[in-house]
């Protein structure tokens, strides 16, 4: 069964935690972006019609080391998205799909 694309969006607030945002897109209608503000920040942005996130830097100041950090952590992740997007069309092209359940990832 193929479902129709969709953007998911939860909000979980439990009493004395912190509250959890989970943002979820299932859409091929994915923008993405990134550039430089014009306060020289640079900025990360992932959109669909229903959602918006936006990466920057620690609490919108000048870049620091962790920022630096995290843009190679979402560079990284990005590269492997990509490798694993490009080998799974490929054996799916040759073979009936198959739909896994969200967290049910396989580690290359």
């Amino acid at each position: 069964m193929t479902l129709a694309p969709y953007t998911h969006v939860t909000v979980s607030i439990q009493p004395g935690e912190v509250p959890h945002l989970g943002v979820s897109f299932h859409t091929p209608d994915l923008r993405v972006s990134a550039s430089v503000l014009n306060t020289g920040r640079p900025y990360l942005g992932l959109d669909s019609s229903e959602a918006r996130v936006s990466v920057s830097t620690t609490g919108a100041g000048p870049v620091t080391a962790k920022d630096l950090d995290v843009a190679r952590q979402i560079f990284n992740a990005a590269a492997r998205y990509l490798a694993d997007c490009e080998r799974l069309h490929t054996q799916q092209s040759a073979t009936p799909a198959r739909f896994d359940a969200p967290g049910d990832e396989v580690a290359a």
